[in-house]
Parts: C-alpha cells; structure tokens; sequence
C-alpha cells in the first residue's frame, strides 16, 4: 500500500496545550438559557453546574440526543447548564484531555490510541451499538469487494489505524494492499473529495453521508464495515468520553449529564421525528429533508439487541485493542477496564 504524506494525526491530538477561548465557535447552540431552577420555600436553588461538551464534528444526527435533551429541559433538571460545542483547531479528545470540556463525542478507535499513549480518557456510552461506518466509491466503478480498491485513491484523514483497516479488509478479500494509494486529505468533507475527482475512496458515516449522497443523486457503492467483522473486529462510534479526573473529583457531575443523556437518546430512539426537530433548531443551516431522512435511519441503531442505550461491551474493547496490537496501531494492550464504563448509565 502506498502512503502520500500520510500523517499520523494521534500526535497532534495529543497535544493538550490549548485555550478555552478556541473551543467556542461561531453559531455555536450556546448554553441553555431560561431554564434556571425555580426557587424552593422561598430560597434561591443552588445555580446549575456548568459544563462544556465538545461534539466530534458539525452537528448531525449522531448527536440528536444531545440535542433533544437540551431542548427538553432534561440537562436543567438534572442542575446543569450545558455549554455545546464544535471542533475547531481543538479536537474533542484534546479538550477533554487538558480539562477545557468536561465531555466530548469520540471514537473507540481514537481513544484506544489515546490511552495507549497514556491519555486518562474514558468512554462513558457508546451512542450507537455497532459500527455503521463504510468505505464509499463511486457507482461507477462498480466497486464491489475491498479486492476492488486497488488502483483506487483513498482520502486519509490522518488516523494511525486507517491504513491497517484498509489493509485488513483488502488482504481478508484477497487484494493487493500495496495497489491502494492514500493521500492526505484531512478533515475535509469525504463526499466533496469522491465528487471532484480527487479521490474514489472514502471512509463515511453510512447514516449520515450515505443518505445525502442519495438525496444529491450521487449513486455509490459502499462497503460496510458491519459486513466484514470478521477481518476488523465491531467497535463504537461514535462514543461520549471524559477523563478519569472529572470522574474522580465529580462523579456526581457524570451521573448527572449521562441521566440526562440517556433520556435524550431514549426519546430519540422512539421519536424520529421529535429528534430531527430538535437537530434543527440547534442547526437550522443543516438540509431538514436530510435530517428527517438520515434520523429515520439511525433513531432504531442507538439501541440494538438486548442492550440499553449506551450500554458498553468490555468484549468489544478488548477484541479491537487486540486486533490494534496485533495490526501494529498500538505497541502493547491498554487496560480495557480503564478505558470505558457503563456505571453512569441510568
């Protein structure tokens, strides 16, 4: 497999020296406001609790819970005031690392790197029970099977495991690795890339890409991840995460975001419709059809099988840090019971 300019981006995550005033974006939802606790028996209520969740990219239907509990009051009643952010410069996983937000949305992949690095991060939910992500090329070329890719150009986004994923599926399907070229791409918009022609492989988010290829009329193929777990092993993602002081010096301040959570997740689960409203009204900017579309999609995947919402498989994390391991993404096996916990669910 030939690497362009292929950037190992964990390093740049890693870097936690950051300021608060870079996290806060223009449009941003903002705060809750209006919400403040009534007065009891004639006394002021304690003012809410206030904290800074970073989302891992633009708003979407990933974090319609978020969203939906927000709107409900359900963060006020829980005595927080929820501050909504969006990347910029600052990844999600450096904010939470250096303390500038309490929570953020990640991935296991990114934060498996991470606390193998030594990052104190943990995953408090997984917010979608199995991977839906793909790799998507264009109609065209009728792209069938990983074997298909060689020849092809992959956008990389700078992740160290993206090219032993690729080599992975395509070594499980009998290609060639070495016939896929990666290019440096960064955190650009992959469907921009496949429809300019500058690369004819791209790593999406099948709920939310793939429903707006559809709705553009851009016919692609997309292999699923979820069809080849046998190669690379099902992990979360997207997942909510904090760090390990946060939890130690406030853990009521967890149980009290992630009940709040959970109940946004679990009337978006079972009200799309409600869901994509609330997705709106934070991101009026977003394509409504889109986003009816694309929750319709996702609202039965945030609860799967015999699972609650969020709930996290200790088999499922240690299955994929050993398939990391053995895939040189990582040197050595991180604590699996470090890096994630589902004793804030409620």
């Amino acid at each position: 497999m030939r690497v362009l300019t292929f950037s190992r981006a964990v390093a740049v995550m890693l870097a936690v020296f950051v300021a608060a005033a870079g996290c806060q974006v223009p449009g941003d939802p903002g705060r809750t406001v209006g919400l403040d606790a009534p007065d009891v028996a004639g006394e002021r209520a304690a003012p809410p609790t206030e904290v800074t969740l970073m989302l891992d990219w633009v708003p979407n239907t990933n974090h319609s819970g978020i969203f939906l509990a927000r709107d409900k009051g359900y963060f006020a009643a829980a005595g927080l005031e929820v501050s909504i952010v969006q990347p910029g410069e600052v990844m999600a996983l450096q904010a939470v690392a250096s303390g500038v937000a309490e929570f953020g949305v990640d991935f296991q992949e990114q934060v498996t790197v991470a606390r193998a690095d030594g990052l104190p991060l943990v995953s408090l939910a997984a917010i979608l029970q199995h991977n839906t992500s793909g790799f998507a090329s264009p109609g065209e070329l009728g792209v069938t099977t990983p074997r298909d890719w060689v020849g092809l150009r992959y956008g990389a986004f700078g992740g160290p495991f993206e090219e032993p994923t690729l080599r992975a599926l395509m070594t499980c399907a009998g290609g060639d690795p070495s016939g896929l070229e990666l290019v440096n791409a960064g955190l650009v918009d992959p469907l921009a890339l496949l429809a300019t022609g500058q690369t004819e492989l791209a790593w999406i988010f099948y709920g939310w890409q793939a429903v707006q290829a559809a709705l553009q009329g851009i016919e692609l193929d997309v292999i699923m991840m979820e069809d080849h777990f046998d190669c690379v092993p099902d992990y979360y993602t997207p997942i909510l995460i904090t760090s390990e002081a946060l939890i130690s010096a406030r853990p009521e301040v967890v149980r009290s975001f992630m009940s709040a959570v959970a109940r946004g997740y679990a009337e978006a689960g079972g009200d799309p419709s409600g869901a994509a409203a609330a997705l709106l009204r934070a991101a009026p900017e977003l394509d409504p059809e889109l986003v009816d579309e694309s929750q319709a999609w996702i609202s039965p995947r945030y609860r799967a099988d015999a699972y609650r919402w969020g709930e996290q498989s200790r088999d499922v994390w240690e299955t994929y840090a050993r398939w990391m391991v053995a895939n040189g993404v990582i040197e050595r096996m991180i604590d699996v019971d470090a890096a994630f916990t589902n004793a804030f669910l409620p």
